[in-house]
């Protein structure tokens, strides 16, 4: 059996992607990821990179408000029952892709959890090999598999994750944990100042913890960040450890001179990583146009067309500059529209 639309990976975008397709009437497949430890380590295991985030304030439909009762009802039993109470505070990253998912399964949308080890886009049908060794046929195909933050390996950084260690200012910096309180950037080029200047929105001070002693951002940039009375730049300085207790969280940070120096201790609420993201592409083995940060590359403006037609890119897999679960959901919408015309200029209904 050949598939109309397969759509690979399971965060806000192959979602979006797979409602859209299963609305019409495509029967949309969606290789959703396989549950192994590799996967965990990676932070790669099924629904994305929200599933890995505690509090989501920023998505819209979704205030502050007790979810519990709704939740009981919408998402089906066997998938509730694996999820953790629903804290009040709005929704979670965990419970907005099982509402994500419940929807794209309510219009028809088939699941597989394994991943799709190597491709085969040289002809139509595409080939889509999984780890458990499936070959899958599809006339079009989605590519949703997202990017991963990239963090330092430090066993305080895991334990802190979602209390008080992030990878996304944009996300996190509204939570009151973060609020009139110290935090850490670690990191120097240009994301590290977009991350430390927003930040002071919210924060007392900012420490941007860079290993050398000048900043690898751009001439502007680096002004930006010497220049905000809020931001102060601890040259020759990397991140130890992550300080802190199971009540608090992130209390502080212990930091490392890489100019021969005795360590410190700052006290902070947070810690952020802006040490940049990897996309998830090494399973395409060059068959598609890749950016030279090894993002897919949309082919075509305002489209999500990718070097190879009938293959379409949604996501952070391809968007390596807005990075937010409302834009990657809305470039799944866009994914499934574009494959929907496609497949009616081929005359695949």
């Amino acid at each position: 059996m050949v598939e109309r639309v397969v759509i690979i990976g399971s965060g806000p975008a192959g979602w979006a992607a797979a409602i859209y397709a299963a609305r019409a009437n495509l029967e949309p497949l969606v290789l959703e990821g396989a549950i192994t430890e590799e996967n965990r380590l990676a932070g790669t295991l099924p629904l994305g990179q929200l599933a890995l985030t505690t509090e989501v304030e920023n998505y819209p439909g979704f205030p502050a408000g007790d979810l519990e009762n709704y939740l009981d009802h919408a998402v089906a039993k066997d998938r509730r029952q694996i999820m953790a109470p629903h804290t009040g505070h709005g929704v979670s990253g965990p419970e907005l892709m099982e509402l994500m998912r419940q929807q794209a399964v309510n219009f028809g949308t088939r699941i597989i959890t394994d991943d799709i080890v190597k491709v085969d886009f040289s002809k139509r049908p595409s080939k889509l090999i999984s780890l458990s060794g499936t070959v899958t046929e599809a006339q079009a195909v989605i590519v949703a598999t997202g990017a991963r933050a990239n963090y330092l390996g430090l066993p305080s950084e895991e334990a802190y994750k979602n209390r008080g260690v992030s990878a996304c200012a944009v996300c996190d910096a509204a939570l009151p944990r973060f609020r009139n309180k110290p935090l850490v950037v670690v990191g120097g080029g240009d994301s590290a100042v977009e991350e430390a200047s927003y930040l002071t929105k919210f924060a007392s001070r900012v420490y941007m913890v860079h290993r050398r002693d000048q900043l690898r951002a751009s001439k502007i940039m680096a002004q930006r960040a010497q220049s905000n009375p809020k931001i102060e730049i601890l040259w020759n300085t990397r991140l130890d450890e992550v300080l802190g207790n199971d009540r608090e969280g992130v209390t502080g940070a212990r930091l490392a001179s890489t100019a021969g120096k005795s360590a410190t201790i700052k006290d902070a609420s947070g810690v952020f990583l802006a040490i940049g993201h990897t996309p998830n592409t090494a399973f395409l083995e060059g068959q598609l146009e890749l950016t030279d940060k090894q993002y897919i590359k949309w082919t075509t403006p305002q489209r999500t067309f990718t070097s190879v037609e009938g293959v379409f890119a949604a996501g952070d897999v391809a968007d390596d500059y807005y990075r937010q679960a409302i834009t990657a959901a809305g470039s799944g919408c866009m994914a499934a529209l574009d494959a929907e015309r496609w497949l009616a200029a081929q005359g695949i209904e």
